[in-house]
C-alpha cells in the first residue's frame, strides 16, 4: 500500500488513515478529508498494542461517556477532549411492543437521551475534539437536522466557528438550536445534496474544515462507540439482529468497524457477528434498491421526501460500506411507509412510554416486516436503535396531532378560560 505522507504519532493508538476504496495511507498529524480517489477515509490504530496494554474489566472505572474507549479513539492528548456527556445510552425493553410482536427478547438502544437530543453527538464530539488538536478553527456541515444541532453545540464548547448549511424545511427545533448556539446557519431550498455542494463549494473559497459525513474520519470513529457500548452492556455477546435507521449510514458502518476491532482485540467472539438490517424510508429508498439489485453502489434517489428527515438522504456517500456489512452479515435492507412509521411510533410511545424519533421507530414496521416473511424469528435476540428524540420532530407527529384552535376548542366545549 502506497504512503502518503506519513509520520509516526507517539501519544496515539491511532497509526495512521486508510482510504476504504484503494487502501492508500495518509497521515493523521494533519487535517484530512477525502482520498483523491474519492474514498472516505477510515482510521486504524496499533490493536496488537491495545490488545496487551487495555482490559475489558479496566472499563469499570471509566468514564460513562463515549471517552470510556478513548483507547480505540483518534484523540492523542485527552486535554483536547470537548464532551458535553455523549453517550453511555440505556439498552431499554419494550415489554408490551415485543409481547404484541410476539417476541423475548427485543431492546432499544436509545440514543435520545444524548446532548442535543440525538447520535450524532458522538460523531461531533470526537469530530470537534480533533479539530481542537489539529488547529482547525471554521468548520462546516450539511444536515438533514441533527448532525447541525450536534455540530453547532460542539463546535460552541470549542470555541469553533461554525457554518451550518440545512434544507429550508429542516425540523424548526434543529435550527432554532443552532441559532442558539451561534452557529451561522443557511436555510437551502432543497435537500442535504444539495447543502452539501454548498459546504464544498465554501471550503474551497472560505478555507472552512469539512465535517461532512464521512467527509472526514472521526465522526464515524465517535459512532462507533454504539458497538463497543452494546457489546458491554450485553456481557460482551453481540445480538443476532441489529435493525439501524439508515440515511447516511455512517453508525451502521462505525458498529461493523467496531465488531471487527473488538474480535481483534479478542473481546468478542470472532466471527459471530449480528445480522445488519438497514431500514429506510420508502419515499427514499436508495440502499434498499441497491441491496435487492446486488448493486455495489446506490443510485441518486430522485424526489426523496419522507417525515423522518435524518432517512432523507437521497445518495449515501458510504454506500459501497453500508452494503457491505449488510451483505457479509446476512442482513437486509427494508423500506416502510410514512403513515406506518408515525402510526409505529405513536404506538409505541401510547405502549411503552418511549417516544422515539420517526428514524428509530421505522424500524419497528421494518421488524414486523421480517418477522412475517421469515427473516427474523420471535426467539432471536433483536436490538432497535433508536437514533434520536421524538421532541426533535414535533412537526412529524403534529401531523397526527393538530392543535385545534380556540374556536373550535370553544364550540367542543373544551376551552377552559382561567379565573
Amino acid at each position: 500500500m502506497e504512503n502518503k505522507g506519513l509520520t509516526s504519532v507517539t501519544h496515539t493508538n491511532m497509526t495512521y488513515l486508510e482510504c476504504s476504496l484503494c487502501s492508500v495511507k495518509f497521515s493523521p498529524s494533519e487535517p484530512q478529508n477525502l482520498c483523491p480517489c474519492g474514498g472516505p477515509l477510515l482510521a486504524r490504530y496499533d490493536l496488537d498494542r491495545i490488545r496487551r496494554e487495555w482490559r475489558r474489566d479496566s472499563l469499570s472505572t471509566s468514564p460513562r461517556s463515549i471517552w470510556r474507549y478513548a483507547p480505540v479513539l483518534p484523540v492523542a492528548d485527552l486535554n483536547n477532549i470537548i464532551s458535553l456527556g455523549e453517550g453511555w445510552t440505556p439498552l431499554l425493553k419494550a415489554p408490551r411492543t415485543a409481547a404484541r410482536l410476539g417476541l423475548t427478547n427485543l431492546f432499544i438502544k436509545d440514543e435520545g437521551i444524548n446532548p442535543t437530543g440525538s447520535f450524532k453527538a458522538r460523531g461531533l464530539s470526537c469530530a470537534i475534539s480533533r479539530c481542537v488538536e489539529l488547529g482547525i478553527r471554521k468548520v462546516a456541515v450539511p444536515s438533514a437536522g441533527n448532525a447541525a444541532s450536534a455540530t453547532a453545540a460542539y463546535a460552541a464548547a470549542a470555541g469553533i466557528e461554525a457554518h451550518i448549511f440545512m434544507p429550508q424545511d429542516v425540523p424548526q427545533s434543529n435550527f432554532i438550536e443552532c441559532k442558539a448556539y451561534g452557529a451561522r446557519v443557511t436555510l437551502v431550498d432543497g435537500l442535504i445534496s444539495d447543502c452539501a455542494r454548498m459546504v464544498a463549494e465554501g471550503a474551497r473559497s472560505e478555507g472552512w474544515f469539512e465535517l461532512s459525513t464521512l467527509k472526514e474520519p472521526y465522526r464515524l470513529e465517535g459512532k462507533k462507540t454504539m458497538g463497543y457500548e452494546l457489546a458491554e452492556q450485553l456481557d460482551w455477546k453481540l445480538p443476532d439482529a441489529i435493525l439501524y435507521p439508515t440515511g447516511g449510514g455512517v453508525g451502521l458502518i462505525g458498529m461493523w468497524k467496531a465488531f471487527d476491532e473488538m474480535e481483534q482485540l479478542g473481546w468478542i467472539a470472532a466471527g459471530v457477528r449480528p445480522k445488519m438490517i438497514a431500514v429506510q424510508s420508502a419515499g427514499c429508498q436508495p440502499i434498499v434498491r441497491a441491496f435487492e439489485t446486488g448493486a455495489a453502489r446506490c443510485q441518486f434517489f430522485d424526489r426523496a421526501q419522507t417525515v423522518a428527515s435524518g432517512l432523507r438522504v437521497p445518495k449515501p456517500l458510504g454506500d459501497f460500506l453500508v452494503l457491505d456489512a449488510l451483505r457479509k452479515s446476512g442482513g437486509a435492507a427494508v423500506a416502510v411507509s410514512d403513515r406506518d412509521i408515525v402510526d409505529a411510533g405513536v404506538r409505541l410511545a401510547s405502549e411503552d412510554g418511549l417516544f422515539l424519533a420517526p428514524e428509530g421507530a421505522a424500524c419497528v414496521p421494518a421488524l414486523e416486516n421480517l418477522l412475517a416473511n421469515g427473516q427474523l424469528t420471535p426467539h432471536e435476540q433483536i436490538v432497535i436503535y433508536n437514533t434520536g428524540s421524538g421532541l426533535k420532530y414535533l412537526e412529524a407527529y403534529q401531523t397526527r396531532y393538530p392543535r385545534t384552535s380556540a374556536s373550535e376548542a370553544d364550540k367542543l366545549g373544551g376551552l377552559i378560560t382561567p379565573r
